[in-house]
Parts: structure tokens; C-alpha cells; sequence
């Protein structure tokens, strides 16, 4: 018998069949593929629309940033009246020669800076000190047309003013969101450098941020919180835009230093936006207080209290007839929370108190003989009056020595000592032993030491006690020193 007539033998038509089930199969795996395809481009095409880059692999990809900007950004020319001598002005230079002063007669003197444009009505971000005294002020813009400006506000404490130009189809500059920025960051200054090279762009990174008590010219702001960036900023870059690597303004060139090089500052643009949201809205700025004098709880200060691993801000002086004092608030207090927000930087708290509404009933917790004690403070004006009224008054004091205790000499407080301090207690500093450490601590004759440690000094013998008693337990003991009225915590290094 033959085997292969014992099996199973298929039929054409299954191979067929299966033929034609395998190209059925093919084809629908193409289509799918054609779909999911066509999506992934569709997705990508939805990408670079909205954020379009140049095929070309030798472009810059700043080019496409700067091309966005830069038609916002404005050149500003101010003629300020103003009088006296100046020493580049050879008629003055004349007059203080022969008369020796220079003449008072007004005359008009040219500025520059920059700014860029934030919206279709013509407002204009730019710096305080590029329009202040400005009798006449004139924009210009990148595609040559002039327009006369007006000012809408300025702000000295922040160095932030608006101006206004009426003009169609104005170009604007989108803000971007300062709190969001990294050290390391893409950083591209746009401006008017020299006040003739018009449109000029740099490029650096965000060096640092948060930079606090700097000198700048043409007057420096209470509220600093700069924008540290090596992007090369020069004189008539004042007031323009420092965007992002997204073409948006993070911030606004302010301030150089003209000793170093790579070295520039720029104020946040969440700072200056809600600034010139009330410049537009009033012309003014209302900033709110609570009256205390606030400072930085650095570890040696922490350690002298017994408060290690605390973070907040100290209250160094509480001011009388003020929220401060009407809340309950106490010299030596911790701010521990204030509206919920926990700070460790004096100059954060205070930008967040100065932007607190006027008039808001906030919620503090401070720690206290180590508990946490809630309070309630309603915010009131920061006014120039306000001010005045929490400055005490000063004058001079006498100075002989009694005891010296870690390098310091101090004595007892006359009437005469305590009324020129304001004080009604303490110890006077005669003399500093130099190298000791007071004098690393930058204690100076006529200090007055009000308390060591928390607790009151009444004498020399009660500031030698409390002295010795931190001594037995830390390495520093926490002073509150009075000079000339005001008052500061200084962390004093008593055992090595």
C-alpha cells in the first residue's frame, strides 16, 4: 500500500483561502501603520508650530527668540530740566572757575534708556531713574517710528515706572513668570547700550538670584530682589527686557557694575508686574507694614536661643502703636508661618509683607519660649509718617570703662545714655579689644547692649551674669545691640 495514500491530503482551495487571509492581513497592518504615523506628524508639525525652529542646523537658536522680541523693545530719549553745575558742561566749568560755583540758571540735560511694550494700549515697562524729572520723553521703536510718552507711575522703592504712547498696531513683549527661573538659565539682554546702539542683544545665563543690598546708580531701591546674570548690561540697557530662552521677560536691566565684568542685575518680572499693575490702575503703590524690625535667624543666633534646627524670621524690635505691637508681637519672637508661607530670607518677608493688600487681617504663627503662639495682625500704610514715628530719637554719649568681659569693656547707662538711646536699660560699650570676640563680632564703642540671650541687662553685673550663663551651656550668646537707635541681634562667640 502506498503511505502517502493513508494521510490526509488538503485541498487547494485552503491554501487559497489562507493566500488570501495573509494579504488581507498585510494590508490592514499598512493602513495602521500609515495612521499612527500620520498622528505622530500631525503631532509634531502641532509642536513646531508652536514653537518654531529653523531647519537650518547652523542657525542660532536665539535668532528665532530675538526676532520675537526685539521689535517690543523701545529706545527712550528724556531731556531732563535740571539746575546747578555739571562738571562735563564747559559754560559751568567756566562759571566755577572765575566765580567758583557753578551757575544756577535751569538747563536741560539728555538721557537715554530702554523699555519694551507689554500691551496693545501703549503701556511701556521700563526703569524709575531712566524717566525721573523727565520734562519731555520720546519712543522709539525698532521699525524707526516716534511717538511722545507720558508717565502713567513710577515707583522709587522698587525702581519701576510705566509710561504710556498712543499708537496702532503696537508690537508687544509676552512676560513670562520669574519665580519659575533656575541658576543656570538662559539669560538674553535686550536694550539701547550707550544710548546709540540700538537694539543690541546679549546672551548669558541667570547667575544667581535674590541679590540684596546694592548701590545703584541713579538711585537705589528699599525693595531689592535682583536677577544676578552675566548677559553684558551697560549704561542705557536700563529699563529693558531680560527675556527667556521662550522670547519671554523674566525681568528688567537695572543695574551694572561697573568694576567688574559679566556682572548684571535685573529686577524680577512678577516684582515689576505687580508694581506697574498698580501704577496703571492709580498711578501709586500702596505697600503694607506691621512695624517690626525683622532679621535673619542664622544658625549662630539659633544655637545662642536654644533653637536649633529652627527656620524663620527673628523679630528684632517691635514698634510701638503699631500692628506689630497691637497683635501681640514681642521682641525675640520667631516668625515661623505668615499667611501660611514659611520664610528664611529677611528681604523675601519683607516684599511679601510690603505686597500684602492694606488693610488684610493675616494669620502668624510665631515661636515663643519654644511653643508656637498664633497671632492675628491687620496690615496698615507704610507711609513716610509711619516711618518717621518708629525712628527714635539719637544723640551722643559719654564713655568710661568698668568691666571687660570677652573683650569688651561697658558700663553703666546714665539718664542722659538712655534718653539719647531710647532705652530704658542696658549696658554702654566703652572699648573693644581688637581680635577679641567682640571685635570679630562688630561691636564698636558707644553700642548699647540691651539683652544677652533673651534676658534684659539692667547693669554691668547683671551683663557679666547672663554673659557667664550662656557661656555654661553654648557657644554664643545672642546680643541685642542699640547703636545710635537701632537695633540688631549680633551672635557674640564666648567659648572656642
Amino acid at each position: 500500500m502506498n503511505p502517502q495514500s493513508q494521510g490526509h491530503t488538503r485541498p487547494r482551495s485552503y491554501y487559497f483561502g489562507a493566500a488570501i487571509l495573509i494579504l488581507i492581513g498585510l494590508v490592514i497592518g499598512l493602513g495602521l501603520s500609515a495612521g499612527l504615523g500620520s498622528h505622530r506628524l500631525s503631532s509634531q508639525e502641532s509642536a513646531m508650530a508652536a514653537n518654531p525652529i529653523s531647519n537650518d542646523p547652523a542657525e542660532s537658536p536665539f535668532v528665532s527668540v530675538v526676532d520675537r522680541t526685539l521689535p517690543a523693545v523701545v529706545f527712550i530719549d528724556v531731556k531732563k530740566k535740571v539746575t546747578g553745575a555739571s562738571s562735563d558742561d564747559p559754560q559751568e566749568e567756566f562759571f566755577r572757575r572765575f566765580f567758583g560755583e557753578g551757575s544756577r540758571r535751569p538747563r536741560t540735560q539728555p538721557s537715554s534708556g530702554s523699555g519694551f511694550i507689554i500691551d496693545r494700549q501703549g503701556n511701556i515697562l521700563t526703569n524709575n531713574h531712566v524717566v525721573r524729572d523727565a520734562s519731555e520723553i520720546t519712543v522709539t521703536l525698532n521699525d524707526r517710528r516716534s511717538f511722545k510718552a507720558k508717565v502713567v507711575g513710577a515707583d522709587p522703592e522698587t525702581d519701576v515706572a510705566v509710561i504710556k504712547i498712543q499708537g496702532d498696531d503696537l508690537p508687544t513683549l509676552q512676560l513670562g513668570d520669574s519665580d519659575r527661573l533656575r541658576v543656570g538659565d538662559w539669560a538674553i539682554a535686550i536694550g539701547n547700550p550707550l544710548g546709540q546702539l540700538r537694539g543690541s542683544v546679549t546672551v548669558g545665563i541667570i547667575s544667581a538670584q535674590g541679590r540684596s543690598d546694592l548701590n545703584i546708580y541713579g538711585g537705589t531701591p528699599t525693595y531689592q530682589d535682583f536677577i544676578q546674570t552675566d548677559a553684558s548690561i551697560n549704561f542705557g540697557n536700563s529699563g529693558g527686557p531680560l527675556c527667556n530662552i521662550r522670547g519671554e521677560a523674566i525681568g528688567i536691566n537695572t543695574a551694572i557694575n561697573p568694576s567688574g565684568q559679566g556682572i548684571g542685575f535685573a529686577i524680577p518680572i512678577n516684582l515689576a508686574k505687580h508694581v506697574a499693575e498698580q501704577l496703571m490702575a492709580t498711578g501709586s503703590v500702596k505697600r503694607a507694614w506691621m512695624g517690626i524690625l525683622p532679621a535673619e535667624l542664622t544658625p549662630e543666633i539659633a544655637e545662642g536661643f536654644g533653637l536649633r534646627n529652627t527656620k524663620g524670621i527673628l523679630v528684632q524690635n517691635v514698634v510701638e502703636n503699631t500692628p506689630a505691637q497691637k497683635a501681640g508681637f514681642r521682641r525675640n519672637d520667631v516668625i515661623v508661618e505668615f499667611d501660611g508661607q514659611t520664610f528664611t530670607d529677611v528681604t523675601k518677608f519683607r516684599l511679601k509683607v510690603a505686597d500684602t493688600p492694606v488693610g488684610r487681617r493675616v494669620p502668624v504663627v510665631v515661636l515663643r519660649d519654644g511653643k508656637r503662639v498664633p497671632l492675628s495682625v491687620t496690615l496698615s500704610e507704610r507711609t513716610d509718617q509711619a516711618l518717621a514715628e518708629a525712628q527714635p530719637d539719637r544723640s551722643g554719649q559719654p564713655q568710661t570703662a568698668d568691666l571687660s568681659v570677652a573683650g569688651l569693656k561697658v558700663r553703666d547707662l546714665t539718664d542722659e545714655d538712655r534718653s539719647g538711646a531710647n532705652v530704658r536699660a542696658g549696658v554702654m560699650v566703652t572699648d573693644v579689644e581688637e581680635g577679641s570676640a567682640g571685635d570679630d563680632a562688630g561691636i564698636q564703642p558707644g553700642d548699647v547692649i540691651e539683652e544677652v540671650g533673651g534676658k534684659a541687662v539692667t547693669s554691668t553685673a547683671s551683663f557679666n551674669r547672663v554673659l557667664r550663663e550662656a557661656k555654661t551651656s553654648r557657644k554664643h550668646a545672642v546680643l541685642l545691640v542699640n547703636r545710635g537707635g537701632q537695633t540688631r541681634f549680633v551672635a557674640l562667640r564666648i567659648q572656642d
